[in-house]
């Protein structure tokens, strides 16, 4: 009889899984199959193999970062006492150009990632940035709630609180995170 168990190794990460007693080796074999699978689908063939597939989705990649991290990095540092002369409901427009960078990094990298599964799934960095991006994407929800409520009290001349510019300072350090792991899986791990 299968035992429903979580197991905390990097093959195992994406679902829960059923951990066969006598024939491990065979639980291990179809999650890694899974991964195979998905470098065989034809997103991830003509990512990984044609002229022009890697490199749009990897711009496209780098010009979401772009766009969320500079909207989030301004932000966060004016909510921190800098760059006084931008009001801070000027940013709430600007939230929803960051939410579709947002989107567009999850497209372009779930593309990038099915090109080499296998690979990335057992990448520390890998998976210390997909960490680092649920984090920060929490925290950028919680600041643009915040923004839409306080913005024009802020503006106003209302003191920002130490709680919010605590959230501010988790954002550039999740953020920058994100940034940091999402290179070193260049150079740690994929060859």
């Amino acid at each position: 009889m299968p035992d429903p168990g979580v197991s905390l190794d990097a093959n195992r990460v994406i679902s829960l899984t059923l951990s066969l007693k006598s024939n491990d080796v065979k639980e291990r074999s179809i999650k890694v199959n899974t991964f195979e699978w998905l470098e065989m689908s034809p997103l991830a063939e003509w990512v990984g193999g044609s002229l022009i597939g890697y490199p749009l989705m990897l711009t496209s990649h780098g010009v979401g970062m772009s766009i969320v991290v500079g909207i989030l990095f301004v932000m966060n540092f004016r909510l921190l006492g800098f760059f006084n002369g931008i009001a801070f409901s000027a940013f709430n427009p600007l939230l929803k150009l960051a939410w579709a960078g947002f989107v567009l990094n999850f497209i372009s990298g779930c593309a990038l990632f099915i090109a080499q599964a296998t690979v990335f799934i057992e990448s520390i960095p890998f998976l210390i940035k997909i960490a680092a991006i649920f984090l920060a994407g929490i925290n950028a929800a919680f600041i643009q709630n915040l923004m839409k409520q306080k913005s024009v009290n802020w503006d106003a001349g209302d003191v920002v609180s130490g709680s919010v510019r605590w959230l501010a300072i988790s954002s550039l350090v999740l953020w920058s995170t994100v940034i940091v792991a999402g290179r070193m899986i260049a150079y740690l791990d994929v060859g």
